[in-house]
């Protein structure tokens, strides 16, 4: 930062200050004096005429003085509320006046006199809701905003001397004339004393200076930043984090301080008071500032002999001074964290809500910002099209507690866009860029680095490519090293920790040269890109920054009193010693200055900010100064931007084009004005005195607006523009002056004219051409409808098109199809059709395209995209694609189509496809995808078989049997479907009607006997397992509901399936529903075989005889009853349950209703298992009971 002393405002009658305090909010000053005096000033800038005179730069005067009676004696303190606008005030003899504004004038609101001690500080909570008042005495008082006590304490044995309110409002510091510092809450209980690291080692007597807590309300500087300020008369001070902070910032300002205070967002601590001179046997007033961390800013000297009170302005631009009977004001030019590169401005700024700095790229020509979120950001440095963000890593990022701190340095483009970054050891405290590389200092050692651009990146990869030696990017050397150029460094970074007598303080670097500064004067001078010790210059001064002109012929340094002096390079001179000295010092000193820059393309030109004004100098004579607060961004083609960054921070997250200013020098001024005013030729002259080719620039466009073909072909000439000559040329060639003032318009970019005066010499061609060149095609369509015919239908079919591009890329696609429409261009339509979702106008489309149309293969892969299969194959069908409708169906899983397909187009690979989708499913062991992917491609065989395989796993498993009985009917069914494949495959294949009809089914049969040779049992018994469910579940529910001559009929019944049931199940079952019916016989059997079974372990066989013993004990092993029936083949007596004759081999379908054989030739039979009923059973049921087909 950079302060100088720029107003000053006398008191009347000089009535000596005692304090000062500037409202942050509002602006306005109160100062308290001698005699009672109490004056309230504001200071406003003044709107000037000039739009480039803003900010501090601006004229400012009193809007208001005025002198506030009440006080009788000497005011001591004035604190504001800024929230509520109000004015607290104390005099010697302890009377409180609370002021407030009314119709813009201040009055007295409340009054408070104890008359007992004097008021010795006072405090507002950082929210502005509650005051606390500290007597000499000990007396404290805490009040609310309306003027309503909330609690007093009596402190004893103390004398009160400050107070302050903690960040948050919940902690009071009591500060007491023995330098004790007292932490008590906010309800003035007692908590702990606050421990004064800062006067160890420290004898006599010390007062407290001062006190004050940073709220935080603008944002911290970095997280965990330190913000309580404590300092003592003796200059001791320290800085805590919060008031337990074991570890605090510790500074010995070496003055006799009087007051203390944070700037509004805690970045800068002043320090008020008084120091000895060396020079002058006396006390000089001084103000040192401080970074949180305890660096050392600047010293500000003030003139006077007692210097009491200070106070910063709102905004930390300007701050107050009370000194004797005079209030001086310091303007402040801060060291923002900034840049400029590629027409952009880098900017950074800390949000309350948020720990990281928010860095803003603001593009200057568009306007268009991009913004960066950085944690820990030290510096901004941007030079030609980049920009370097140096940043300290985080400590949780990889690091072990003993390691190192790391810095990262990002090296982004003019959008933020990071290219290349580097971790580094070493705090990079100084850091300069050039077109290539990077040099960023420590205070001991510097480090470069050569990064690598897009341009120059494929030549440097050839060249690793081809095994040449690869030159290392990364160098670091300690300062006291001399290099020599020839690669000898290493990346090292423990040079970095070696101490060093004479400090790095600032470094500067062209691309030929890199000057570092030390703190005892000496320059070291290194050739860039070998980085070889040239030269050691040496300044009677201490540099604070360095800057290189355009050749790196001359140096500017500005020493840390602001004082700019220019330093030649390349001069030899003979000193008087006779020895050949390189180097010298030019005769040229400018004070107060805090910001310079080089033209990029003279090298005796540069423009400097000396206070409030601009100054350009040419051969070290200055220009008229500019009144300017501006940061100099860019100097070339007698041009200067400058961006007034103080007022773009704040409102940093909106900035405006108002605070970019753009100034010319005084050569290019003068020659405008001879142009204006007196003529070309007179203006030639002057430029050929002093040429330059943005003046030549500019006599070739005057010429050009005058039609001064002649004058404005040499100008362009001596500026080297070839396109400038070819106009000219063109422009020669036209007979016409209207036409060539048309063009001439159309080249200043005044489009509107020139087309006026095409269109009034009827040359309409001409101005639809101007309207293409510029991409105006709305404009174009007007042009061409205005005219007679309705314009070329080729031009209007080009502009239609062109303006749905200008929608599609905005994505406003509804708006681009209508513009498509009419422009009939296809491609695009199917791309609008897509984004937007309508895939009904994408049909259309695709069914309005001839056949073999190139967009048909686009359009049915958007409609893959969405799983619309049945259009996508339509699609490709028609552009004769089948290989990709196949492929098309195959993967949105329409297999039954794809089979389709492939048979009627005669595609052999799709079993393959199909058997390889079949086995990748298996793998994941998804079955039932694969039994749906083999339905739907009609391989009903291997569906059949999954299925059958899911409900055996079950069946082990012991699922629900009613689910395994219809996993066992779902397979049949697949089974049965394959039958019907089969009859309408030879059906299809029978060459006659006539034929079909007889041949279908026993064709059908004779097919199924060739193909599935291999699979005979499971076609033949594909019923069978759901048979055996279909039993087992009957045989329960008949015995439940009391049936059980029926159950156990159909029990006897289960015995058939003893490969596809438990036989455990099967004659638990059988056993019990014997029982029930006293058919001990039956019964009896079924234990035998129970006891036999290996199924069973020795503990459950045991388990089984001693229930058969504890029945057949009781009972008989004999039936009650056996009920029999005639067979009707051989009229043989047999049991009633009997499946089979033993006589005549006949066989007896079983009844799916009631699980009895059916002995009648009357039966019912479903048309779908082909299972057999009795018609009476079956008559109540609605659907069949076995596979569940409607009947």
């Amino acid at each position: 930062m950079f302060i100088y002393l720029s107003k000053k405002i006398a008191i009347p009658n000089n009535t000596k200050l005692r304090c000062v305090s500037w409202n942050r909010e509002q602006g306005y000053i109160a100062c308290g004096g001698e005699n009672g005096l109490l004056k309230v000033l504001k200071l406003e800038i003044q709107t000037s005429k000039d739009a480039k005179i803003r900010g501090l730069a601006a004229p400012s005067n009193l809007s208001m003085n005025q002198t506030l009676e009440g006080h009788g004696a000497a005011v001591q303190v004035v604190t504001w509320n800024a929230h509520h606008q109000k004015l607290t005030t104390s005099d010697q003899f302890g009377l409180i006046i609370v002021w407030m504004l009314y119709k813009g004038s201040w009055f007295e609101e409340m009054i408070n006199n104890r008359n007992k001690s004097v008021v010795r500080s006072m405090a507002w909570t950082p929210d502005g809701q509650k005051i606390c008042i500290v007597y000499e005495d000990g007396a404290v008082i805490v009040g609310s905003v309306d003027g309503n006590r909330i609690w007093g304490k009596e402190i004893k044995a103390m004398q009160l001397t400050n107070v302050e309110w903690s960040w948050d409002g919940r902690h009071l510091l009591f500060g007491m004339s023995n330098g004790e510092i007292h932490i008590y809450d906010s309800q003035g209980n007692f908590c702990s004393k606050l421990t004064t690291y800062c006067l160890t080692n420290v004898t006599g007597a010390v007062k407290i200076a001062g006190i004050d807590w940073y709220n935080g309300s603008f944002g911290y500087v970095e997280p965990n930043c330190p913000t309580l300020a404590i300092c003592f008369d003796n200059g001791r001070a320290q800085i805590m984090k919060h008031e337990n902070d074991e570890n605090p910032v510790l500074i010995d300002t070496g003055m006799s301080v009087v007051q203390i205070q944070w700037n509004h967002r805690g970045s800068a601590l002043a320090v008020a008071g008084s120091q000895k001179s060396v020079q002058q046997d006396k006390d000089i007033n001084v103000v040192q500032f401080y970074t949180p961390f305890g660096e050392h800013m600047r010293t500000l000297k003030v003139p006077g002999k007692e210097l009491t009170s200070i106070s910063w302005e709102g905004g930390g631009l300007r701050i107050a001074l009370a000194v004797d009977s005079f209030i001086y004001f310091a303007n402040i030019r801060p060291d923002y964290k900034w840049g400029y590169c590629d027409k952009t401005v880098v900017y950074s700024f800390s949000k309350p809500a948020r720990t990281e700095q928010c860095v803003v790229f603001w593009e200057t020509t568009t306007g268009e910002r991009y913004i960066k979120y950085v944690r820990n950001l030290i510096s901004v440095t941007a030079y030609g099209d980049h920009c370097l963000l140096a940043t300290r890593a985080d400590e949780n990022t990889g690091q072990d507690a003993g390691d190192l701190q790391q810095y990262v340095l990002v090296l982004c483009n003019s959008i933020g866009t990071p290219l290349e970054s580097k971790y580094i050891d070493m705090e990079p405290i100084y850091v300069a860029v050039t077109r290539t590389h990077v040099i960023a200092a420590s205070r001991e050692a510097f480090y470069v680095w050569q990064f690598k651009t897009p341009k120059k990146l494929s030549a440097m990869e050839v060249n690793q490519a081809m095994g040449r030696k690869k030159d290392s990017r990364e160098r670091v050397y300690h300062i006291d090293d001399t290099p020599s150029g020839a690669g000898e460094s290493m990346l090292d970074f423990s040079k970095a920790f070696a101490p060093t007598g004479d400090s790095i303080c600032c470094v500067c670097a062209s691309d030929k040269v890199l000057m570092i500064g030390r703190e005892s004067g000496t320059l070291n001078r290194y050739s860039l890109p070998h980085l070889a010790l040239v030269n050691k210059h040496t300044v009677n001064c201490r540099p604070h920054a360095l800057s290189l002109n355009c050749t790196s012929a001359r140096l500017a340094i500005i020493d840390i009193a602001g004082i700019l002096t220019l330093f030649d390079l390349d001069t030899k001179w003979v000193n008087s010693d006779g020895q050949e000295v390189q180097g010298q010092k030019l005769e040229f000193e400018r004070k107060d200055v805090w910001d310079m820059k080089w033209a990029e393309d003279n090298t005796e030109l540069f423009a400097m900010m000396e206070k409030t004004r601009m100054y350009i100098f040419r051969n070290l004579d200055p220009e008229e100064p500019i009144l300017s607060s501006g940061y100099i961004c860019h100097f070339e083609n007698l041009q200067i931007t400058s961006v007034l960054l103080d007022e773009i921070l704040k409102t940093p997250e909106t900035p405006s084009k108002d605070n970019l200013l753009g100034m010319e020098i005084k050569s290019l001024r003068d020659s405008r004005d001879l142009l204006e005013k007196v003529g070309i030729e007179d203006a030639a002259q002057f430029i050929e005195d002093n040429p330059h080719p943005r003046l030549w620039r500019l006599l070739a466009e005057a010429s050009l607006e005058n039609l001064d073909l002649k004058m404005s072909e040499q100008a362009f000439v001596r500026c080297k523009d070839y396109q400038g000559i070819e106009f000219v040329k063109r422009l020669g060639n036209l007979q016409s002056e209207v036409m060539r003032s048309a063009e001439v318009a159309a080249y200043f970019k005044r489009f509107e004219e020139s087309e006026r005066m095409y269109m009034d010499m009827d040359r309409r061609d001409l101005a639809v051409n101007l309207r293409v060149k510029l991409g105006d095609w709305f404009r174009v369509v007007q042009l061409l409808k205005a005219g007679s015919g309705g314009g070329d239908d080729t031009q209007l079919q080009l502009a239609w098109n062109a303006i749905g591009d200008y929608y599609a890329d905005r994505q406003k696609w509804g708006k681009a199809v209508t513009y498509y429409l009419q422009g009939n261009n296809q491609e695009r339509l199917a791309e609008c059709y897509y984004m937007l979702e309508d895939f009904i106008g994408l049909q259309k489309l695709a069914d309005s395209l001839p056949e073999n149309h190139r967009l048909l293969p686009d359009i049915s892969a958007m409609f893959v995209t969405v799983g619309m299969c049945q259009e996508a194959v339509a699609a490709y069908l028609k552009c004769h694609q089948v290989k990709k409708a196949v492929d098309c169906c195959v993967e949105l899983n329409q297999w039954d189509q794809a089979v389709e397909l492939a048979k009627t187009h005669s595609i052999k690979e799709i079993d393959n496809l199909l058997a390889r989708y079949a086995a990748h499913l298996l793998e994941k062991d998804k079955k039932l995808q694969a039994i749906e992917l083999y339905r739907k491609a009609s391989h009903f065989i291997e569906a059949a078989k999954l299925m059958f395989s899911i409900a055996v796993d079950y069946s082990k498993k012991k699922v629900k049997p009613l689910r395994i009985k219809k996993i066992y009917v779902l397979g049949a069914l697949l089974i049965e479907s394959y039958h019907e494949q089969m009859k309408l495959t030879s059906r299809l294949k029978a060459k006659s009607k006539k034929k079909a009809e007889a041949a279908s089914a026993l064709a059908g049969l004779l097919e199924e006997e060739a193909m599935a040779t291999s699979d005979t049992k499971l076609i033949d018994n594909a019923w069978r397992g759901a048979e055996a469910y279909h039993f087992f579940l009957l045989a329960q529910r008949q015995l439940y509901q009391g049936y059980v001559d029926a159950s156990m009929k159909t029990a006897l019944h289960l015995r058939e399936y003893d490969d596809i049931l438990d036989p455990v199940d099967i004659y638990s079952l059988l056993g019990l529903a014997a029982c029930a019916n006293r058919a001990f016989g039956t019964c009896s059997k079924a234990f035998i075989k129970l006891e036999s079974t290996d199924a069973l372990n020795q503990s459950q066989q045991e388990q089984y005889e001693a229930l058969a013993l504890e029945i057949f004990t009781k009972h008989s092993p004999k039936d009650s009853r056996i009920n029999k029936s005639e067979c009707p083949n051989c009229d043989t007596m047999l049991p009633d349950w009997s499946s089979s004759c033993p006589s005549c081999d006949a066989k007896f379908p079983t009844c799916i209703v009631t699980g009895r054989p059916i002995m009648d030739n009357l039966f019912w039979m479903c048309d779908t298992c082909k299972h057999r009923a009795y018609e009476s059973e079956i008559r109540s049921a609605t659907t069949c009971p076995l596979c569940h087909s409607q009947i």
